[in-house]
């Protein structure tokens, strides 16, 4: 967030904005951190960052709603979608989901972050995800998406490039 951006927003967003990108920041380097020495120790910080990120978020929603990029920013409010696809909490998720569909539907969120969150939740429900942006990592293809003759379509809808283009990109960094 630059300091334009921040002085132009209330301070209390503002505050949660910069807590939003320190805290998902935090979570970054843990990754990196426990994929270099992935021990039980590097594991447990993870999860121990991932159950405080999402209580620092749930804090947020509870006063402001969903931290759009109006209300905080748009990388906090990207922080703030990294945060929850992380987030060790299901029934929060869900939550969110429709507060982000709201606020895509107004315009205040991108759209994309709502196909993020609408597959993470279809993926971990057990039911077939809408766009195909989550894929298993141990076969590197996409969990089962819903009408999958019309996922493009759909994908395209909200600024993402065909399934196939995705697919390829991931197998060039496999």
């Amino acid at each position: 967030m630059t300091s334009a951006e921040v002085w132009a927003l209330p301070a209390a967003t503002a505050a949660a904005g910069r807590a939003l990108l320190r805290r998902a920041a935090d979570e970054r380097e843990l990754m990196r951190r426990a994929q270099s020495d992935p021990g039980a120790l590097a594991r447990h910080r993870l999860a121990r960052c991932r159950a405080d990120n999402t209580e620092a978020l749930r804090s947020i929603v509870h006063r402001h709603g969903w931290p759009t990029g109006p209300l905080v920013g748009e990388p906090a409010s990207t922080a703030a979608l990294m945060i929850l696809l992380h987030a060790p909490d299901l029934p929060f998720q869900l939550r969110c989901r429709d507060l982000i569909a709201e606020a895509a539907a107004d315009g205040h969120c991108p759209a994309v972050h709502l196909a993020f969150i609408a597959d993470h939740c279809a993926v971990a429900r057990g039911e077939p995800q809408f766009y195909g942006t989550r894929v298993n990592p141990v076969t590197l293809r996409p969990y089962p998406v819903r009408c999958p003759e019309t996922v493009d379509e759909r994908r395209g809808d909200v600024g993402l490039d065909p399934l196939e283009h995705q697919m390829a990109a991931l197998r060039r960094g496999a």
